[in-house]
């Protein structure tokens, strides 16, 4: 049955899926637990979402070897909830219910997202918006290494400790940046941790581990619908919350498939990793997770590592398992500057450097496009916000550019009328323009205008040529219009 498993869901290379998932496992679990305590939730609602969303979405998803967890994204938009329900005088616990329903909702949302196909409209998605997307996830995942050296009551490490956490984190960065030159037998990343860990034990360096930011002891996560009245009051409460997770999970999870389609130089399917996105969040929601989508730095460390068949993301998240009900003590081990240097070569690879060539040679827009869905991603870590922004001002860009494309080309006929040949688009930003390549009062009597290599696109483009009509019509000519 294992190799009957194995053969179903692993790629070319089982080995190399195996042991990416393992070190996918290491890295899921400080991240699961910083993004739960963003929420504002216990550290095991994070790891149960890291292992159900994982494993449904390795199975059920439609991009193999992208990993799917608890990501900071989801966390933000959870942590209003909470703190909207703890306002109202509920416990962390009821609270926390009602997150669940949210998610479940979320996931159903996100289900009939991929039902109706609209998975495709994130082709509409211009590339320097994704860029900046890339790069702005970048910049976040940095981001959340510099809070490693901050503890908790708020002062940051200094002295020595300082010196040993970026002396462990170089070591690990340049084990994973050397070995593979040595050999590709086992993936960079978990000799690095491995040996990270065993060396800072053997040598009796100290230095904070996983174990001291929280406890990841628990059991498997139990069945649970979650405790919340069923009205229209509690509807209306969570709604908002769910039509955002799922937008911004959806949002997420299907530009990191385009990330990793580019990586691999396959192609996923988008709607079903929408219909998979909400099966696992709708299975999350029942088991005590507090819902999340693709991540971008597992999903690279994945790539990376060797792993390409949906077995990495199942051994992913059957050894987060393992970890969280067997090992919880050796995982608590691993030096958190260890991750620290893992995390920080994932912002290497992930951090599009191309984008620094592109100045004064692309246009002015499409880097101003790419620099704010950047800078909007830092700042606020809402995904959504910061690629719908991306997409207006593309468009924006493109209607600005696009406005003075038209132009006419002028002949006559045999009774000396004029006749105007329009090239270009016709819409709402180019009416104006279009308007003044006219002059009814010098023009003949009797003007046609051709349409035949013109578009019309829009409701702007018939007022547009209403209005031609009437300033001819008040000067005393006569408009003909062909091919309209």
């Amino acid at each position: 049955m294992l190799f009957t498993l194995i053969n179903k869901y692993a790629s070319a290379n089982p080995k190399n899926d195996i042991l990416s998932g393992l070190t996918v496992a290491l890295a899921l679990v400080p991240e699961a637990v910083a993004f739960a305590i963003i929420a504002g939730v216990n550290p095991l609602v994070g790891l149960y979402a890291a292992f159900t969303i994982g494993l449904v979405t390795s199975i059920a998803g439609g991009r193999p070897g992208m990993i799917s967890g608890a990501t900071g994204a989801i966390a933000v938009v959870v942590a209003p909830l909470i703190a909207l329900v703890l306002e109202q005088g509920a416990t962390l616990a009821q609270a926390t219910e009602y997150l669940f329903a949210a998610v479940i909702l979320a996931g159903f949302l996100q289900i009939l997202f991929g039902v109706l196909k609209l998975g495709k409209f994130i082709r509409l998605v211009p590339h320097p918006v994704f860029l900046g997307f890339v790069n702005g996830i970048a910049l976040v995942i940095f981001a959340g290494q510099i809070k490693q050296f901050e503890l908790k009551d708020g002062t940051w490490i200094t002295g020595e400790p300082l010196m040993i956490m970026l002396a462990i984190a170089a070591a690990t960065m340049a084990v994973i940046h050397f070995l593979p030159k040595i050999t590709k037998t086992v993936p960079a990343i978990l000799v690095a941790v491995i040996a990270g860990t065993l060396a800072v034990i053997t040598l009796g360096i100290e230095t904070r581990t996983v174990g001291d930011i929280a406890s990841i002891k628990g059991g498997f996560p139990p069945f649970h619908m979650p405790n919340v009245p069923f009205d229209l009051e509690m509807l209306k409460l969570i709604f908002p919350f769910a039509v955002t997770i799922a937008a911004v999970g959806l949002i997420e999870s299907l530009l990191t498939l385009n990330l990793v389609d580019d990586l691999t130089e396959t192609t996923g399917q988008p709607n079903r990793e929408s219909v998979g996105q909400g099966l696992a969040n709708s299975v999350t929601g029942l088991f005590g997770g507090m819902g999340g989508c693709a991540m971008v730095g597992q999903s690279i460390i994945n790539v990376k590592s060797g792993g390409r068949g949906r077995l990495s993301g199942i051994v992913a998240s059957l050894a987060l398992l393992a970890f969280i009900v067997y090992l919880s003590e050796y995982v608590e081990m691993i030096p958190i500057a260890v991750l620290v240097g893992v995390m920080m070569m994932v912002v290497i690879g992930t951090f599009q450097w191309c984008t620094l060539r592109l100045f004064g040679k692309v246009p002015v827009l499409d880097v101003i496009t790419g620099i704010s869905v950047a800078v909007i991603t830092l700042w606020t870590s809402d995904l959504a916000l910061a690629v719908v922004v991306g997409v207006i001002l593309s468009a924006l860009s493109f209607a600005w550019e696009s406005a003075s494309k038209i132009y006419i080309k002028q002949t006559q006929n045999d009774n000396g009328d004029n006749i105007y040949k329009v090239k270009g688009t016709l819409f709402f930003a180019s009416k104006e323009h279009f308007q003044e390549l006219f002059d009814p009062k010098s023009d003949t009597d009797n003007v046609y205008i051709d349409f035949e290599d013109a578009r019309a696109l829009d409701h702007s483009a018939i007022q547009a040529i209403d209005k031609l009509a009437e300033r001819y019509r008040r000067a005393g000519k006569t408009l003909h219009l062909q091919h309209l």
